[in-house]
């Protein structure tokens, strides 16, 4: 994908500090990038396996580092292929997981979690989480999610992870989170710049920043989880 896809992007960068503008296909096609990758099942299939390959440490990191005992569903926001649905619910085999994304991604998805052999404890399910609301369950999770959108749209998105969460459920976002001082996850600091090329007006955030925003929802107690630099779970209890 950074061979066929962002490369060229990154040669606009210039432009993308100077306009603050996204400098991917919307600049070619004047679509913006996800509708444009939606049309293409293979270059929408590579995306996704790309970010797969990115994220698949992360997520077992993750599902060893977190205490799902006192929890028995999880709705994975944005679950593309189920990568981070099927980890967590092979590690916890008391889980019951929906990886939810839209319509278009959904054949993806069930195709990846039967092949992985979960099919009855992990459902793929069709969801807008720009306009449709969060199903109820225990715990939800967004792996790269979040860095996508700007910030009208995080705090939309954390809001209603908040209406859809129990009393001691938990939002878990897995991002490569930036030091509080912003002065030693270059990695993260780095992604950030892909958000302003990709999009324009996303960008990759702090713990602290993050804990601010769930607060303003109604989240209560936060806390960072590493799972291996640079990456990291910001975890906010409702």
């Amino acid at each position: 994908m950074a061979n066929a896809r962002l490369f060229r992007f990154w040669g606009d960068l210039t432009e993308a500090l100077r306009t603050g503008r996204p400098q991917n296909e919307i600049t070619h096609s004047g679509r913006p990038m996800f509708e444009a990758l939606y049309e293409d099942p293979a270059r929408l299939a590579q995306f996704m396996d790309a970010m797969g390959g990115i994220s698949r440490a992360n997520f077992a990191a993750f599902a060893e580092a977190f205490d799902f005992s006192p929890y028995r569903t999880v709705a994975d926001i944005g679950g593309a292929t189920g990568l981070l649905g099927t980890t967590l619910a092979a590690r916890h085999p008391h889980l019951s997981v929906l990886s939810c994304d839209l319509p278009v991604v959904r054949q993806i998805a069930e195709a990846r979690i039967a092949a992985r052999g979960l099919a009855g404890r992990v459902s793929a399910t069709e969801i807008d989480f720009l306009a449709d609301e969060f199903p109820r369950t225990d715990v939800i999770t967004m792996g790269m999610i979040l860095h996508d959108w700007d910030l009208a749209q995080k705090r939309m998105l954390i809001a209603k992870a908040f209406r859809a969460l129990p009393p001691g459920g938990a939002l878990v976002a897995i991002e490569n989170l930036i030091d509080d001082a912003r002065r030693e996850n270059a990695y993260g600091l780095l992604m950030s710049l892909k958000m302003l090329v990709e999009f324009g007006d996303a960008f990759d955030f702090t713990g602290a920043d993050f804990a601010g925003w769930c607060r303003e929802a109604g989240l209560s107690r936060v806390e960072i989880i590493p799972l291996g630099r640079p990456a990291s779970a910001a975890v906010a209890y409702r």
